[in-house]
């Protein structure tokens, strides 16, 4: 059998990870039952082309190389190759707007595009996390939906900095989806009041949202009350 070098083989950080447990050992990899391209069955590969993504998007809004390496734990040179190579057949552009989110959604890449929007528009979405208990459940993620704009209550815009005249007319086209929180049968708006207030202002019924919430319990109380009443967008132009 010939011999290949591990590094030509397995993904950088991957061999990082081997090395720690068998460091100048010979392993022997058994072949699965079925013959699958690399990754196909642990989900490693799409997580990868996920992760790549990101980065691209990142350096594409102005995050550095460097710091990109920090926050992946990756070489220089790796963040290089993600970002030169001619590969990414799945790149999808990032844009802080509808459109973008919605081709996000269309490729099963929506909570990509929120780390996105909240990364890259210096936004934290603190609401979604409150408390140590809640960090360790899973964040849940539904849209973009056609949302009314009713069900967030008016207790919402309240604060000196909610004037929607900071939204100029002209932007309206150019928002961005909100990104709303779901919490104990309730929606709230933590991180977009400007342009909450605007469409409101507006008299803007409906529009999209992508809905986020916190583990299973707010998942199950969701999908009963609204999972099948709130309608995907799947016109960008809708």
């Amino acid at each position: 059998m010939k011999y290949e070098h591990a590094g030509d083989v397995i993904p950088e950080e991957l061999l990082r990870e081997v090395q720690k447990y068998a460091a100048g050992r010979l392993l022997y990899f058994p072949a699965g039952d079925e013959k699958k391209t690399w990754g196909e069955s642990t989900g490693y590969r799409e997580r990868l082309q996920k992760r790549n993504l990101m980065i691209c998007n990142k350096y594409a809004h102005g995050v550095t190389i460097a710091e990109i390496a920090d926050e992946y734990y990756l070489s220089l040179d790796t963040v290089k190759k993600i970002i030169y190579s001619k590969k990414n057949d799945r790149h999808l552009t990032y844009a802080p707007t509808v459109e973008s989110a919605v081709r996000y959604m269309d490729a099963g890449m929506i909570e990509e595009w929120i780390q996105c929007y909240l990364l890259l528009t210096r936004k934290t979405l603190t609401g979604l996390v409150e408390s140590g208990k809640q960090e360790k459940q899973e964040k849940l993620y539904f849209g973009v939906v056609k949302f009314p704009l009713r069900l967030i209550g008016r207790d919402e815009l309240t604060g000196s900095n909610n004037d929607p005249a900071h939204v100029q007319d002209e932007d309206a086209a150019a928002f961005p989806p909100l990104v709303i929180q779901y919490t104990e049968g309730k929606f709230h708006c933590p991180v977009q009041q400007e342009i909450l207030a605007a469409l409101k202002q507006r008299k803007v019924n409906a529009y999209p949202a992508v809905i986020g919430m916190n583990g299973s319990d707010d998942y199950r109380r969701f999908m009963k009350f609204y999972g099948t009443v709130l309608h995907y967008v799947n016109d960008i132009e809708g």
